[in-house]
């Protein structure tokens, strides 16, 4: 098996790609080992020394290290821990495992809502997983877009402004009732 490596905007985050569907149209983001608890891939990458994060996108898979961590060490640890996994036949995620966090979205907003995301999967989410990232609508009230900055773009340096320059004002652009964009952690 060959997995492919790219760098992504965020120096402490690499891109995997295995050349197969990694989770299909859903993604996983694990900020922490305790959250990998239902994923036996996460939990094996967790088990590395200096792996701080792990994103699973439609056909790649990111992992984030510690600053005290090298690339040169870790990296190879990883594609040995991916090549296995896949190569045993586990699930990537245990079933039913991938529940959708509840939208903070007035009833009156829903059109406004479906604009916004139409725009953020057509526009947005391409260019995010391009560069081993995701990013998830959480939620809109009084003109503001609540954002979820998944993967890669989870601690990138430039993912702040990427989300207030770009996207903020791609959205307000094209949407004139949004009136800004705001990050969200952890939900």
């Amino acid at each position: 098996m060959f997995i492919e490596t790219e760098g992504t905007p965020n120096p402490a985050t690499l891109k995997f790609l295995p050349g197969r569907a990694v989770m299909g149209h859903a993604t996983a983001d694990f900020a922490s080992a305790e959250a990998a608890d239902h994923s036996p891939l996460a939990s094996a990458l967790f088990m590395l020394p200096g792996v701080s994060r792990v994103f699973f996108g439609t056909d790649f898979i990111t992992v984030t290290k510690s600053e005290d961590e090298a690339w040169s060490a870790l990296k190879p640890q990883v594609l040995g821990t991916l090549v296995e996994h896949f190569v045993s036949g586990r699930p990537i995620v245990n079933a039913t495992q991938t529940a959708a966090a509840a939208e903070d979205i007035a009833p009156e907003d829903q059109e406004i809502v479906d604009q916004i995301k139409e725009l953020l999967d057509t526009r947005v989410r391409p260019a995010v997983a391009g560069d081993g990232g995701d990013i998830v609508f959480h939620g809109y009230r009084d003109g503001v877009v609540k954002l979820h900055m998944q993967g890669a773009c989870s601690g990138c340096p430039s993912s702040r402004a990427t989300l207030k320059h770009g996207i903020e004002n791609m959205l307000r652009h094209y949407v004139p009732e949004v009136v800004a964009v705001e990050q969200v952690e952890e939900f």
